[in-house]
């Protein structure tokens, strides 16, 4: 596997050609607890219920970035190609495998939440990761790779190309008002409540109001923080209150579709400065950590998929009016989901 930057959208594409096999299905599920073939475990945090533990970090079976080695950045004419150094592990949600976080109990999502912020802030202390991402893909639609209820997390050599984009957005916003982007909406929304979902004690969740696909959804902190892990460690019990947020939010998700992309936005790796993009001068105060959620519906008027302009046919009013209204709680008879 390797690295190419495209050299008009300067965003890297990882490539390589893989042998045409499939995983083979095995009798057993390996992230349980009483799998008999463990994967190599990184990192454990303590039951809060039941089992043997409620969250853990496992190096994932195929992974996509290895850690050994330097990245090797070269030019090969006007492009640039790099190994694919990094690293590449699999955030076990709960030990139950019928436990998903929409399921799970308040503290069981606040164990999962703390695993991530311990990951983020160990990978960072790899000076060659300038970035790491916490990211979920749940149901068929969204490519889920395993049963187990699971996210991933991947620390690169680069900086995601629409992390960058809100990086220059955020700095360029703060140069001309010295005020974060992130509260300055946070602020214009919570006024007008057209697009607040909910709120609950520091966090936020709301439509955006140019979302790229219908009831798309952000859970921002309502105090200033450009660090997950940061906020994560600030006190006891800091992300309680996220934790509930969470859960509600995707069970109102879920009330429209039961796939989607869940992707944590924190700020990168300030250990690995860069006087090239200059991006770390300010970025403690222009910066702002958020949790976008992507859903995909099956039905669509218009296809969002190929997007050179995104397309939505629901705006965010209408979206986050059904979503307040739609279930918070998962229905142990199957679903929280409602007729389309």
């Amino acid at each position: 596997m390797e690295l190419r930057k495209d050299p008009i959208t300067r965003s890297w594409v990882i490539t390589g050609d893989l042998p045409d096999t499939q995983r083979q299905a095995e009798p057993f599920c390996k992230f349980c607890p009483e799998s008999p073939k463990q994967p190599q475990v990184i990192s454990t945090m303590a039951s809060v219920n039941y089992g043997p533990w409620s969250a853990r970090a496992v190096v994932h079976p195929d992974p996509l970035y290895h850690v050994e080695g330097d990245p090797g950045r070269r030019g090969v004419g006007l492009y640039d190609i790099m190994r694919a150094v990094g690293a590449h592990e699999v955030l076990v949600e709960n030990a139950r495998h019928d436990r998903q976080l929409w399921m799970a109990t308040d503290a069981e999502i606040e164990q999962f939440l703390l695993l991530c912020a311990a990951r983020i802030q160990d990978l960072k202390n790899d000076h060659r990761f300038k970035y790491v991402s916490v990211f979920k893909d749940q149901g068929a639609l969204a490519g889920q790779e395993f049963d187990h209820p699971t996210s991933q997390i991947v620390a690169t050599t680069f900086v995601p190309r629409r992390v960058l984009y809100e990086l220059r957005a955020a700095r360029e916003h703060y140069a001309h008002k010295e005020r974060c982007v992130f509260c300055d909406i946070l602020v214009q929304e919570m006024q007008a409540r057209d697009r607040i979902i909910e709120v609950r004690g520091d966090f936020v969740a709301c439509c955006p109001y140019a979302p790229r696909v219908p009831y798309e959804t952000w859970i921002l902190p309502t105090t200033h923080s450009a660090h997950f892990e940061r906020t994560a460690t600030s006190k006891p019990g800091a992300l309680r209150d996220f934790a509930a947020l969470l859960r509600r939010t995707l069970n109102r998700i879920r009330s429209v579709t039961e796939s989607f992309h869940l992707v944590l936005h924190t700020a990168p790796n300030t250990m690995r400065k860069t006087k090239i993009l200059n991006y770390w001068r300010t970025i403690d105060d222009d910066y702002h950590w958020h949790i976008e959620i992507v859903p995909i519906l099956t039905s669509k008027a218009k296809s969002y998929t190929f997007k050179e302009v995104y397309y939505t046919p629901v705006t965010s009013e209408s979206a986050a009016a059904r979503l307040r209204e739609a279930p918070t709680e998962y229905n142990s008879l199957g679903s929280t989901t409602w007729a389309r």
